[in-house]
């Protein structure tokens, strides 16, 4: 099951950068990233199915870990194309507004689900054979209304809940950045006199981000008084790119299991074998 659920998630993420963008994340992206999505859902539930988990703690796992992740993608990208489709049209004031409306979504879904945030949040495990296990159905335990239009083959009482729990994450850096953007005029108006660029930056935008991050954490640009959207304007007018929304990327990037800093790593390692040749010639 792991290697089965890492492989498809490489598969999808290919996928996702694959997907044209037109300038800017548009709606058509998230329609196409929407598809992948339920495509990709798709095919674990069919593994899922027939497969038959070694014992309890195996499917724990996968309905505390794997489903969750999968499924928090797509509830993200279908939130975040209702958001966009539903936008108003007007003023910043108007779109200031309508932003922080649905960040009050968000956090009435937090208010009504406190005790499972944190539950998961410190990572308490003694209630998993009950929350993430199928058939273990207690009305008591807070159950959404999703699990009982589920396909219980594949669904435990608070799978789902977890998935929104990650979504909810994701569409709160999206919609922080919007209002981001609003706030400072996120038009990159005063890097139009850059001289001509030549070099185009040719690895993978999340890359590119874990070290824009690293160099704004240190604090090298303007004696550290640059601020990240700043230094991302910049960058994305140097490099002629798009970043999208580079807090939802640090926040995939801050959830990895291994690695945290896997750019960063392969550039030092990269970096000292680099010296070590060097000092052998």
């Amino acid at each position: 099951m792991k290697l089965f659920s890492e492989s498809l998630q490489s598969e999808l993420d290919r996928k996702l950068e694959l997907i044209p963008l037109e300038g800017a994340y548009t709606v058509r992206y998230y329609e196409e990233a929407i598809k992948i999505l339920i495509m990709g859902l798709e095919k674990l539930k069919t593994y899922l199915i027939k497969y038959k988990f070694k014992d309890k703690n195996e499917e724990i796992e996968f309905f505390r870990y794997v489903k969750p992740m999968f499924a928090g993608k797509l509830i993200y990208y279908t939130e975040i194309y209702n958001i966009e489709t539903n936008k108003p049209y007007g003023p910043k004031k108007t779109l200031r507004k309508y932003y922080n409306s649905e960040l009050l979504k968000l956090k009435t879904f937090f208010d009504e689900n406190q005790e499972f945030y944190r539950y998961y949040r410190t990572n308490n495990r003694y209630l998993d054979k009950m929350y993430f296990v199928r058939g273990k159905c207690d009305i008591k335990l807070t159950l959404d209304n999703f699990y009982f239009q589920a396909d219980q083959r594949f669904s435990t009482s608070h799978d789902h809940k977890l998935a929104k729990i990650l979504a909810n994450d994701l569409i709160k850096c999206y919609i922080e950045s919007e209002i981001t953007k609003i706030e400072h005029n996120h038009d990159q108006q005063r890097l139009r006199n850059l001289p001509s660029r030549n070099l185009k930056w040719t690895s993978s935008k999340v890359e590119l981000i874990e070290l824009i991050y690293s160099l704004h954490t240190e604090g090298v640009f303007n004696n550290g008084a640059a601020g990240l959207s700043e230094i991302i304007s910049f960058f994305e007018s140097v490099f002629d790119i798009n970043l999208g929304q580079f807090h939802r990327v640090f926040l995939e990037i801050r959830n990895r299991k291994t690695e945290r800093t896997k750019f960063l790593n392969i550039l030092k390692d990269k970096l000292i074998k680099r010296m070590d040749e060097a000092d052998e010639n």
